[in-house]
């Protein structure tokens, strides 16, 4: 379970400063990280990792990262604001 200081540390690597990686990943931080277990929290770790635009692209749904544990984090993300 991550602590108080590596969720704010997450937090502010969630801001981005696009609007669009915001609205997405700092609400995932806040309520959805927690509950991850430690190979998924490794996971969004990385996704952090990579270029805003990559990520822009990605969460446009205009390409997938190749990766397939970013892979997984991106769709997890997109599954929790878009309807089924």
């Amino acid at each position: 379970m991550a602590d108080t200081t590596e969720l704010n540390r997450l937090f502010w690597h969630s801001r981005r400063g696009m609007l669009e990686l915001d609205v997405l990943l700092v609400p995932f931080v806040k309520e959805v990280y927690p509950t991850l277990d430690e190979a998924d929290q490794a996971r969004y770790r990385k996704l952090l990792e990579c270029e805003d635009q990559d990520l822009f692209g990605w969460f446009m749904q205009r390409g997938e990262p190749e990766d397939a544990d970013l892979l997984r984090m991106v769709r997890m993300i997109l599954d929790r604001v878009q309807p089924k």
